[in-house]
């Protein structure tokens, strides 16, 4: 097993009154609230913490792209990508994901997600995601052409790396005289590419096609609810397309804490992860996060029921019990982990050890205990330490 840090770089120092008048985090809370000054610190600390989970040896160091928030500082996950290239050794970078469907010219993105694949030798991990709604409220994008926009910046960005140019490029929604993308991925045909995704059936079936076969990560939910769709994806591959998905198809993301003791990771974690799904998180109408359009009926009607325990009112217990988070000693933490790769398969782990309003101290003790304590023995897991697949067992659990 691979397994990697994962970033949300959230603006952890969030004046907590802004709830008197402001419901959300994102998109309608006044920018007035980010202090630039306080901003130049966590950025650069959050840049030390994925160096160091790097330098600890973790596999690999991810960012992603949020709009307009405070849950997530990342707009331009390419520029925290660029800053990580030259200071993270072997270790690979995963922007996970740029949303390519959401630019007018997604040609841009495939420049530069391919100098930096130049710049660390092939290091780079493209995570293609199509962002929740949002991220097309801030852009200004239509959310009703959001799987259409994400499926055609997809082709176009793929011949842009694997086609000799120059060549013209028509679609309904880009259109390009020239594409003739300098400089060209170091790695061949092209970088990995993974597909982040809330569970949509329409992404996973576009993830899991034959001629993708592209990683799916399912993000921090309750684990009952994330074996489901990783279970889903497989099913896809298996009675839609028939070929068996390998396990390093399948990606999982959950925040992680470890501590001397049990009790002393919830006691250490509790503010701040309470705080990530209590403030951060949970409060966007189900018609921002999901707009009317973006997806299926039935596509929504899953996700809502997947996401239904995150809106807020959690408790660390709560989401210990629930599978969403890992927390307690090196020995729990790392039993948890194994139990869960016995019964999904993940190839690869990524673990969240900042979250909220966890402090810089929190956040480092946290990185050096997993990377010293957990990680060696989660990297030994491997396709005989899985139950398998089942086809009928899957389909019943729908």
């Amino acid at each position: 097993m691979k397994v990697f840090a994962f970033h949300l770089m959230p603006y952890g120092a969030l004046d907590m009154s802004f709830a008197e008048e402001y419901s959300s985090v994102w998109l309608k809370l006044p920018n007035s609230y980010f202090d630039p000054k306080i901003g130049h610190e966590l950025y650069n600390r959050y840049l030390d913490e994925l160096e160091l989970a790097a330098e600890l040896g973790f596999d690999g160091v991810c960012v992603n792209e949020h709009h307009q928030n405070a849950y997530g500082l990342m707009p331009s996950p390419v520029v925290m990508a660029s800053a990580l290239a030259a200071k993270t050794g072997d270790a690979k970078i995963a922007i996970l994901g740029n949303a390519f469907g959401l630019r007018e010219h997604p040609q841009t993105l495939a420049e530069e997600h391919a100098m930096i694949d130049c710049i660390t030798g092939g290091r780079l991990i493209t995570g293609m995601v199509r962002g929740v709604g949002c991220e097309y409220f801030s852009m200004g994008a239509n959310p009703a052409f959001s799987l259409e926009r994400h499926t055609e910046a997809h082709d176009l960005v793929v011949r842009a790396w694997t086609e000799a140019g120059p060549f013209a490029f028509e679609g309904k929604h880009y259109h390009f005289e020239y594409v003739n993308t300098w400089p060209r991925p170091y790695q061949q045909p092209h970088p990995p590419i993974w597909c982040p995704s809330q569970g949509s059936t329409e992404t996973i079936q576009w993830a899991a096609h034959p001629d993708r076969k592209y990683t799916y990560l399912q993000t921090y939910s309750a684990f009952a609810s994330v074996l489901r769709y990783l279970n889903m994806y497989r099913d896809v591959a298996h009675n839609m397309y028939g070929y068996e998905a390998s396990s390093e198809q399948i990606a999982w993301c959950t925040p992680a804490y470890v501590a001397e003791t049990d009790q002393q990771a919830i006691d250490e974690a509790r503010p701040h992860i309470e705080m990530m799904f209590n403030t951060l998180l949970p409060k966007i109408s189900q018609s921002m996060f999901v707009p009317p359009g973006y997806m299926s009926a039935a596509s929504m009607k899953q996700i809502f029921a997947h996401k239904a325990t995150l809106r807020g009112g959690q408790t660390i217990e709560d989401m210990i019990e629930r599978g969403v988070i890992a927390v307690g000693s090196p020995d729990t933490v790392r039993d948890i982990l194994t139990e869960r790769h016995r019964q999904a398969g993940f190839d690869h782990l990524l673990l969240m050890p900042q979250f909220g309003t966890l402090p810089a101290d929190l956040s480092e003790k946290n990185i050096c205990l997993l990377a010293t304590e957990v990680v060696p023995a989660l990297k030994a897991l491997g396709e005989s330490d899985y139950i398998g697949f089942e086809p009928a067992a899957a389909a019943a659990a729908e």
